[in-house]
């Protein structure tokens, strides 16, 4: 019961940080959407809002970066992450990626700031891996991977900012046509 409580605030972080971010979320705000008991926050995160962004942040990482790991071909993946927010920003134009709210949020919430930074690693690390299994070498992959989760991140704040999602279409198109010819020239 103690970790399913825990659980939903973690769940909950999540889910207020990608609408209000970091420095708009108070715990009160996680209190109430997670239906937590009160005391129930320095309970299960001595370290405060600190510690909890942090946990939420290096959670919808991994969760992510599961999803990333499933695919083999890295045009299906590029396809399947542009949908993933797609559909997201269709249902919420306000919302926008956890992980970008933590590494926007250094000043509220050191450790989230640097969970970012590790789990825009961990994603780097893994599509790098399956563009080498694909015949790239390391450096190109590990640069293609930057510029592809680079260009995922600000197409989804660019069409946040602009209340559309024609720039998600756009670095789409571009991406899937950089990594075809990426591929054919390491085959």
């Amino acid at each position: 019961m103690a970790g399913d409580v825990r659980k939903t605030m973690v769940r909950s972080a999540v889910t207020l940080f990608r609408e209000r971010g970091i420095a708009g979320t108070s715990l009160a705000d996680i209190i109430e959407h997670s239906g937590a008991p009160r005391g129930s926050i320095y309970h299960h995160f001595p370290g405060g809002k600190n510690q909890l962004a942090a946990e939420a942040t290096a959670w919808a990482g991994e969760l992510m970066n599961r999803m990333i790991g499933k695919f083999d071909d890295p045009i299906e993946l590029t396809r399947a992450l542009f949908e993933f927010w797609r559909a997201e920003l269709t249902k919420d134009i306000q919302t926008s990626c956890p992980i970008v709210a933590a590494a926007l949020g250094a000043a509220e919430s050191v450790d989230a700031y640097r969970a970012a930074g590790e789990v825009f690693g961990k994603w780097e690390r893994t599509i790098a891996d399956l563009l080498v299994k694909r015949g790239v070498s390391g450096e190109r992959a590990v640069s293609a991977a930057t510029l592809l989760i680079t260009s995922i991140e600000g197409a989804t704040v660019v069409a946040r900012a602009r209340q559309d999602i024609k720039a998600l279409d756009r670095v789409e198109r571009e991406m899937i046509r950089m990594l075809g010819h990426l591929l054919v020239d390491s085959a």
